[in-house]
């Protein structure tokens, strides 16, 4: 396998992502587009929030991914009882030893679903923060680093059901973008009854398509996915105008245009490129960005939705059209 450090060519990237959604589209069932979405966001090295109804393949997208990236694999089901001790592990006093010894919680893998994580309290859920965002936890003052590759990928419902507790803004911006999956067409879900019989059993097992160290040299490739200056200005004038946009009440965030920056570079690096094209920064920047836009209140009277007030941000910037060097590479 590959030297994590050095990456791969731009091409391999490509083609073995290709191999790992066509592993997992043999479970999921024509959610093509989501599906790379959510692979671009563990290219770039993030987390990623799934957010749908109930029933929709949320936790199967995940364990398939775990599967077909040769990462091990935890889920934790997040409830009104966890505990922050619950996800980051603890210290149990040792018999044997005469000692307190410290028990890793399921955060130290390389997946972790965290289920229907607005289920659990802010306290519980502010556990995740340290790990997503610094990659290690810290417990009884000690601290514990996360071995890498690491990514979280949360599943939350929509719906506000008694007894959720709504992500906070500062968790939700540590996710690097939302994918929602929507209702299959009827041909869609045919196909999965179609599917589910000819296993003749309820689990599916996936093989392994590339193993941690190889998925490590995929996102060391993005490093050398060329970002052009227009492009990187584009990126920025999208994020600026989510702020000026006169629904949002709090636009996005510098980390949303960091956020636009990674998935362009992992969807570039996706299509066999080792250069971003607008397109690319288009196809994510709903994903990216509508889940770090706070809308005004009287907004959702009008049931206006946050990726609303990304199209028509997309629609108002213009797009560049330019081919020169971008500035940060001159110097090389």
């Amino acid at each position: 396998m590959a030297d994590a450090a050095q990456g791969l060519p731009p091409y391999e990237v490509g083609r073995l992502a290709g191999a790992v959604l066509d592993e997992v589209g043999t479970v999921m069932v024509g959610k093509r587009d989501a599906l790379e979405l959510v692979l671009a966001g563990i290219l770039a090295g993030g987390h990623v929030l799934l957010e749908d109804m109930p029933g929709l393949g949320k936790t199967l997208t995940a364990r398939s991914f775990a599967q077909a990236l040769g990462l091990d694999f935890r889920r934790l089901q997040f409830t009104p009882d966890l505990l922050p001790a619950d996800v980051t592990g603890s210290f149990l006093y040792d018999q044997r030893k005469g000692d307190f010894a410290f028990r890793a919680g399921p955060v130290f893998t390389n997946m972790l679903l965290a289920d229907e994580i607005n289920r659990t309290p802010p306290k519980t859920q502010s556990a995740l923060l340290e790990a997503m965002q610094e990659k290690q936890v810290s417990v009884e003052g000690v601290t514990y680093r996360l071995d890498p590759p690491f990514h979280v990928l949360a599943t939350a419902n929509p719906i506000e059901y008694e007894g959720t507790y709504p992500l906070p803004e500062a968790q939700l911006d540590r996710f690097l973008l939302r994918v929602s999956f929507g209702y299959p067409t009827s041909e869609e879900e045919w196909e999965v009854l179609r599917r589910r019989m000819g296993r003749r059993q309820e689990e599916s097992q996936l093989a392994p398509v590339v193993n941690a160290q190889t998925l490590q040299a995929m996102q060391a490739a993005l490093e050398n996915v060329v970002v052009e200056d227009s492009i990187g200005r584009y990126i920025v004038a999208l994020t600026a105008a989510t702020r000026e946009h006169p629904s949002a009440l709090v636009g996005s965030s510098p980390r949303g245009s960091l956020a636009l920056l990674l998935l362009a570079r992992a969807r570039a690096a996706m299509a066999g490129r080792d250069f971003v094209v607008p397109e690319d920064v288009k196809d994510v920047a709903g994903p990216a960005l509508a889940h770090r836009i706070t809308l005004r209140p009287e907004m959702w009277l009008r049931k206006v939705d946050p990726f609303f007030v990304v199209e028509e941000v997309l629609a108002a910037v213009p797009a560049p059209a330019s081919g020169a060097m971008p500035t940060y590479a001159r110097h090389d």
